[in-house]
């Protein structure tokens, strides 16, 4: 089985919005929604479990009815981190699946994600047992200690921006996270982040620079841009 595990636990401080930029409306939908019509449309997709920020349960199952969104089956509360509301997806999880069932990790902000990402995702994971989406980095990259003065050039070539979905299997999730407890590893920053430090090895899938993050308000007016730029697409056929 596959299964979508959307983190949506955010409460928007770097956006500093009231409301919480998973619910956000663009174009006059939820971003959440935009994100939950890609795993519902996709075929190989089973079920969906959302990590939901405590008071928007309801809400969310209401979009779900609204939208039409069939395949949520589950809905847990977040975590104080992303890390924690990964854990608490997965420990819902292993109530009712099995280890062997593959688990796509993914941003509830990260509305534009295609179903080429999702398929190319799932391909690499069926291969290798892993698969994370990632882009090359184009910009010209430097390190500094200070944040103020150019300490060395890192050859860009060498480097990928990892994005979400982060292919597992449930087993192997729940392994790393337990591992992370009895080692004292305090919040990672992504699921590929942990199953690195320690020591897994892993397979990058199809990214896209359309697939943006939504952090900051510049973020919004993209996703704005992408939104109708399809809609215009879709008109002209």
């Amino acid at each position: 089985m596959n299964i979508a595990l959307i983190i949506a636990g955010g409460k928007s401080e770097r956006l500093k919005q009231d409301i919480p930029k998973q619910f956000l409306n663009i174009e006059n939908k939820p971003v959440i929604v935009y994100t939950l019509e890609a795993f519902q449309q996709h075929p190989s997709v089973d079920v969906i479990l959302v990590v939901c920020l405590d008071g928007w349960h309801q809400i969310l199952w209401a979009y779900s009815k609204q939208y039409d969104i069939s395949k949520l089956k589950w809905v847990v509360s977040g975590g104080v981190t992303g890390h924690d509301s990964i854990h608490n997806g997965l420990a819902e999880l292993k109530k009712h699946c099995a280890d062997d069932d593959v688990i796509l990790v993914h941003d509830a902000n990260r509305p534009m994600v295609s179903q080429d990402i999702i398929s190319d995702g799932l391909s690499v994971y069926s291969k290798y047992g892993s698969a994370i989406a990632a882009i090359p980095c184009t910009e010209v990259v430097f390190k500094s200690v200070d944040g103020n003065i150019l300490d060395e050039e890192i050859p860009r070539e060498l480097l990928r921006r990892a994005q979400t979905p982060q292919i597992f299997s449930l087993g192997k999730l729940w392994w790393a996270h337990e591992e992370a407890e009895k080692r004292k590893i305090i919040n990672p920053v992504t699921s590929c982040s942990l199953l690195k430090l320690l020591g897994e090895s892993m397979h990058f899938s199809f990214g896209s620079e359309k697939n943006v993050r939504i952090t900051t308000v510049e973020d919004i007016d993209i996703i704005r841009a992408l939104l109708k730029l399809s809609d215009n697409t879709a008109l002209k056929r």
